[in-house]
């Protein structure tokens, strides 16, 4: 791995995620509410109407605020929306709501034809260098290419001597060796090198880079990291580093956020969020980090169960689910009993999960998105009485053979109602993204709720 520079001084967040008074000459960007939708269409008969079938929301109330010169790292799981956020930041994505603040204008606001020229200042990189460069093209030409549509050159001889600049400045030399070259005639390594030589060639203020060395061999990752810093050094770049590689965020980035179902979770120093992980989801991803030592056993705690689906989100914060700590107001809803009870069921030996299951006249009432008021049937041959006893029984196992279920914690009533059984929730609480006492870090947990913060 490269070593990371030292670098400036960060600026200290106040309790809205911006910059203090003193350091707010250095923000470059400001991010408020971030919002990205994406509508859904159902079926045929949807998709010949129009109707949209709910939307998935990849980024969903994002608050960032990225300081010149610093290198922001976006770190989740698949599906976290950090690639979507990444993108957004410089308009390849329109934002469904909320603001992106650069240079005094809301690129969130902006039609394409304002948004074009500022592209300049703001590049991207590419997870897969070998489908960023057009097949078709020599390098000279792939590299070149934003000269010629920014207007930066008066003539050939400018354009090949800031080709042959570029080049040089990303290792390729000597450049006369790569110009006339295909991107097919070069290694994933090179090809990557190309793709940073087109990045800063138009010399942008940011650079967003996704996952730019998850498709390179190992040997060659370190190399790329270090050439990305050196440009950042060179250049007075700003970086968004996307990527689900904690090592190379670590020693890479400056400032973490780590992401889950299009929030920012957790955000801070790079050493103190690694050090002293403040949510359940980062100790989460902290512990599935390989050990490279065989002999040494290290514990796992990894969360239960799948990243949920984006489309119908859980209520109140979006890991509750998966979480072992939870607290009542996390966000319990009738979903989450169903789930339960699968997992649950999937122990059983045959006959008694029919028995168990039997209680229940209609499972997938429990299906249903937001519901925290429920009203479940008795099965056939059963009465609301034996389906509440066996509510009240496994609440009672959980306590004793399960302390650590922290699903008991959400319900507030079960009870008989008319023949059926009604099971009630704690009222969903929304974690908002708050400081954290005597750290510079900001997480939005229950466990660190306005109290404590």
């Amino acid at each position: 791995m490269p070593t990371k520079p030292d670098t400036e001084s960060v600026a200290v967040l106040d309790a809205d995620g911006g910059a203090g008074d003193g350091a707010r000459q250095d923000v470059l960007m400001e991010v408020r509410d971030l919002q990205v939708h994406f509508g859904m269409r159902g079926g045929a008969l949807a998709r010949l109407t129009g109707r949209k079938k709910g939307a998935v929301k990849a980024v969903d109330g994002v608050d960032l605020t990225l300081r010149k010169g610093e290198v922001l790292g976006l770190v989740g799981e698949s599906g976290s929306g950090k690639t979507t956020l990444g993108r957004t930041l410089l308009g390849l994505n329109r934002a469904t709501g909320g603001s992106i603040t650069y240079r005094g204008q809301d690129l969130a606001q902006l039609r394409e034809g304002r948004l074009r020229p500022m592209r300049r200042m703001l590049q991207m990189v590419f997870q897969d260098p070998h489908a960023s460069l057009n097949p078709a093209m020599t390098i000279r030409t792939a590299v070149g290419h934003p000269l010629r549509i920014h207007g930066l050159v008066k003539d050939d001889d400018e354009y090949d001597a800031k080709v042959t600049d570029a080049l040089e400045r990303v290792g390729l030399t000597p450049p006369e060796r790569f110009l006339d070259k295909f991107p097919a005639d070069l290694s994933g390594g090179q090809k990557q090198r190309a793709v940073l030589a087109r990045a800063i060639i138009a010399d942008p203020e940011l650079l967003v880079a996704d996952e730019p060395i998850s498709m390179l061999d190992m040997s060659v990752r370190a190399k790329i990291l270090q050439l990305m810093l050196d440009l950042k050094r060179d250049l007075d770049l700003t970086y968004v580093y996307v990527t689900h590689d904690l090592a190379s965020a670590k020693f890479f980035c400056d400032t973490i956020a780590i992401m889950y179902l299009g929030r920012i979770v957790e955000i801070g120093p790079t050493d103190q969020v690694f050090s002293d992980p403040k949510h359940p989801y980062t100790k989460a991803l902290l512990a599935a980090i390989p050990e490279p030592d065989p002999h040494r056993g290290v514990p796992r705690d990894l969360p239960r169960g799948e990243v949920p689906d984006a489309a119908q989100p859980p209520l109140g914060c979006s890991f509750h689910p998966r979480c072992p700590v939870a607290l009542a107001g996390c966000g319990w809803e009738a979903r989450d009993l169903r789930a339960l009870l699968e997992r649950r069921w999937l122990d059983l030996p045959p006959q008694e999960y029919a028995r168990e299951k039997g209680l229940i006249g209609n499972l997938d009432v429990l299906s249903a998105p937001r519901l925290t008021t429920v009203a479940l049937a008795p099965g056939k041959g059963h009465d609301s009485a034996e389906l509440v006893e066996y509510l009240r029984q496994l609440r009672e196992e959980a306590s004793e053979t399960e302390p650590r279920e922290p699903f008991w914690r959400g319900v507030t009533t079960m009870r008989e109602d008319g023949g059926q059984v009604v099971v009630e929730f704690a009222a969903p609480a929304d974690p908002k993204l708050l400081p954290v006492v005597d750290s510079d870090v900001r997480v939005a947990c229950h466990l660190y709720g306005e109290s404590q913060a």
